[in-house]
């Protein structure tokens, strides 16, 4: 068989032409191959959306080349998982998704306009929410770019909605330095626990008369691995996972009995994950590295996509207060 795009990192490396190719272009790089080993399931074209810019798709084209002669054969997408819309799903639904613009927030909101819902897509980065719309014409997607710590981007999203909304994806988010607590500064903290703590439980507070008067509605609030444990990020990351959680539970609590179902996902990896910000914590990277070296496989944004609009959909209409661990099995190592 040959060697594709769509063929996974692990075929890739198991191949007597392909192992070398890639073994070769991290030498050049100076990177350890080793650092493929939770990505192994990934297919090789992901490490462009894991590269976060740094390696453009003319180097995936040119490792395809190398392995079969110059030419790019044919790419086989029957192997591994591959994302399956169903039609209709959210057919006259609107739905508003937060951190739109890219990675798990662009993967959700796409899927949920392909699958026939009206998108209120919201994110900081206004020329990626362009590109979100640009990518799907035909679909329903209204795109409303604002810093959602501030109350008049929440309002704007408000105000884009409309009178209905079925459902609401907190999936904004960023992550913290690895701080332990004796080293968080204010900033960190303020900043990590406004955007990921504060800002959905203030979207949630805005849409939940809505839904309450329609007596119905959906609320995923995007949670992580560090919502389940001490050893997944720092100090201000993991306080404000475990805080979503504790807002998700309160409201699907308060909230079950007038037709209103409040859930969480908890990613581990993905390979379009979080930008790290600068000036790491020495210490906490220190002590989190040989945990993170443990998870057992990476998810692309697609991964999460499909658990987040399960949750939201109809399918999911007897679960309320759930907080599911969408993360290869991390969470029960």
């Amino acid at each position: 068989m040959a060697l594709t795009a769509h063929s996974t990192i692990g075929e890739w490396l198991d191949d007597p032409t392909g192992g070398p190719i890639i073994r070769s272009l991290f030498e050049k790089t100076g990177a350890d191959p080793s650092l493929l080993t939770p990505v192994l399931g990934l297919p090789l074209q992901q490490l462009v959306a894991m590269s976060q810019g740094a390696m453009p798709q003319s180097v995936v084209d040119d490792l395809v080349r190398a392995a079969n002669g110059g030419e790019i054969p044919a790419d086989d997408d029957s192997a591994g998982w591959t994302e399956k819309s169903t039609s209709g799903r959210f057919a006259g639904k609107t739905v508003i998704v937060t951190g739109a613009a890219s990675g798990i927030g662009k993967a959700t909101a796409s899927r949920i306009a392909r699958e026939g819902g009206r998108v209120i897509a919201s994110d900081i980065a206004a020329e990626k929410l362009d590109a979100l719309k640009a990518e799907l014409p035909d679909a329903d997607i209204i795109t409303v770019p604002g810093d959602l710590t501030k109350q008049e981007a929440i309002d704007a999203v408000l105000a884009a909605a409309g009178d209905r909304i079925d459902a609401l994806a907190n999936v904004a988010g960023i992550n913290d330095d690895f701080s332990p607590a004796a080293e968080t500064t204010d900033a960190v903290w303020d900043r990590v626990i406004a955007i990921n703590l504060t800002a959905p439980f203030k979207l949630m507070r805005a849409v939940l008369p809505l839904m309450e008067a329609a007596g119905r509605g959906a609320i995923l609030n995007v949670s992580s691995e560090a919502g389940l444990r001490g050893n997944a990020s720092g100090n201000a990351y993991t306080a404000s996972k475990h805080g979503i959680i504790g807002v998700t539970k309160s409201a699907a609590f308060m909230y079950g009995p007038k037709g209103i179902r409040v859930n969480s996902v908890a990613p581990g990896g993905v390979a379009t994950g979080i930008p790290m910000p600068p000036n790491m914590s020495e210490y906490g990277s220190g002590r989190l590295g040989p945990f993170q070296q443990a998870i057992p496989s990476v998810a692309t944004a697609e991964h999460l996509a499909a658990s987040i609009t399960f949750l939201l959909s109809d399918d999911a209409v007897n679960i309320n207060g759930a907080v599911l661990a969408s993360d290869g099995g991390w969470s029960v190592q």
